[in-house]
């Protein structure tokens, strides 16, 4: 019984935590985090995913690439870039010191509909962060611009047709979360069809 007690309390202790610190996971533990994630359902084991992992000087590299994409797209608009944005952009990796682009590698001929293998990508997020949680670990989701780019896909190795799904930052959290409140019922949420 304590097994699916711990697994409960992992699923509902886990927190998005924006700044994360040193130490990230090492080899053995992003290999499980990442299993974890090739562990989420997968209608027709298409395994639609693809995970590019950002680490020490990576990161400050592909921030570079952030950054001219940003500029890339303002100027399309006929918008100025500002040097604060560059420098936001530049650095938002190293907001913790690992990073895990998890990609969408999206078949449109097959039988399985497109938006069952973003699902299955999805649902790998959440079993990385939940891996993370378990490991003791901090973790965050974040989607954002870059996601949606073109030159960070292709420079991703993505067609234009795959995705982004997130930007799974994995490190230690600097301060203990905060306890979400719990909710009082599920009522408000549910229904059951009669």
């Amino acid at each position: 019984m304590n097994q699916p007690h711990s697994v409960l309390s992992t699923l509902i202790k886990r927190r998005s935590i924006g700044r994360l610190t040193d130490p990230g996971p090492n080899k053995e533990q992003l290999q499980a985090i990442i299993r974890a994630g090739m562990s989420a359902p997968d209608h027709g084991r298409l395994r639609p995913w693809r995970f590019v992992v950002f680490e020490d000087s990576a990161r400050e590299k592909f921030g570079a690439i952030l950054a001219t994409s940003l500029e890339q797209r303002l100027e399309s608009q006929g918008l100025a870039v500002t040097d604060m944005q560059l420098s936001k952009e530049r650095n938002k990796l190293l907001r913790a010191p690992c990073v895990v682009a998890v990609c969408a590698v999206l078949d449109h001929d097959n039988r399985i509909p497109v938006i069952e293998q973003f699902a299955a990508t999805a649902a790998a997020c959440e079993n990385m962060l939940i891996a993370a949680t378990a490991l003791g670990f901090g973790s965050m989701w974040r989607t954002g611009d870059p996601s949606y780019d073109s030159s960070v896909k292709d420079t991703l190795g993505l067609k234009e047709t795959d995705m982004i799904t997130g930007w799974i930052y994995l490190g230690t959290a600097g301060t203990t979360p905060l306890e979400r409140e719990p909710e009082e019922s599920t009522d408000p949420y549910v229904s059951h069809w009669s």
